[in-house]
């Protein structure tokens, strides 16, 4: 997997950011997330070798921004020397997150139009209530590539009303760290199912730190969460019936 953290740190606004990951990591080494900087490899997409050649290859995915949000305020100066290297590199795709998808018309560029084909954006809703306010706004946004990220999922929600249409798929899992919270089972389940009856293709990523299943509390250690996940075994993709 291919990745982009052109800058790094953030700031926290909404009830799942509350155990970010990005913080915990910094923590580690006594740097302070909320101080937001360029990284060093903010022009890695553009960056060649001796032969001319682009290090990064046609074809990648890149997942871009994943240690702060592309949509973030501070990096409002340099965003359009990003939108510039993703346009330059049509022969790459390009997936980030965001949990400020309200500061989406503020930060497109000038050309962006219907979107740009090789960009996708999920939005992350961890609860009802972020659900209720940044997917209506989501909906409405001229994106070619639309995912959902209910990450990390703090509750049940209900998401019939926003799925199908331009949605391309939606990632559920829990929260990691010690003082994780708690991950239900069937709030997960609760989405498949949503997500089935609207045809959107589903992937429970990780189980999270404490996770429920049948009234019972599990404390799962960070290697083991993607593959209790998988084990799961609740993945949907649609598929055409055959005659």
């Amino acid at each position: 997997m291919a990745q982009w953290n052109l800058w790094h740190g953030c700031h926290k606004i909404s009830p799942g950011c509350a155990n970010c990951y990005v913080y915990r990591m910094d923590a580690k080494y006594q740097r302070d997330s909320s101080q937001v900087c360029k990284t060093s490899d903010f022009d890695l997409p553009a960056r060649k070798n001796r032969f001319g050649e682009y290090k990064i290859p046609s074809g990648e995915v890149l997942y871009t921004c994943f240690t702060s949000d592309f949509f973030l305020e501070d990096a409002d100066p340099w965003r359009p020397q990003a939108w510039e290297m993703m346009r330059r590199r049509q022969d790459l795709h390009f997936l980030f997150i965001t949990k400020r998808i309200h500061r989406f018309y503020d930060a497109i560029p000038s050309d962006w139009g219907d979107g740009y084909e090789n960009v996708t954006i999920c939005c992350t809703t961890e609860n009802q209530d972020r659900a209720d306010f940044r997917l209506p706004i989501f909906l409405e946004a001229p994106i070619r590539h639309k995912q959902i990220v209910c990450e990390p999922l703090l509750g049940p929600i209900d998401l019939s009303r926003y799925l199908g249409g331009w949605i391309e798929g939606l990632v559920a899992g829990g929260e990691s760290g010690e003082a994780a919270r708690l991950c239900r089972f069937e709030w997960v389940l609760s989405l498949r199912e949503q997500c089935a009856a609207a045809g959107v293709p589903f992937h429970f990523k990780q189980t999270g730190a404490r996770f429920e299943k049948d009234g019972r509390i599990y404390r799962i250690p960070r290697k083991e969460q993607h593959k209790q996940a998988a084990l799961a075994g609740i993945d949907w993709s649609w598929a055409p019936k055959k005659d």
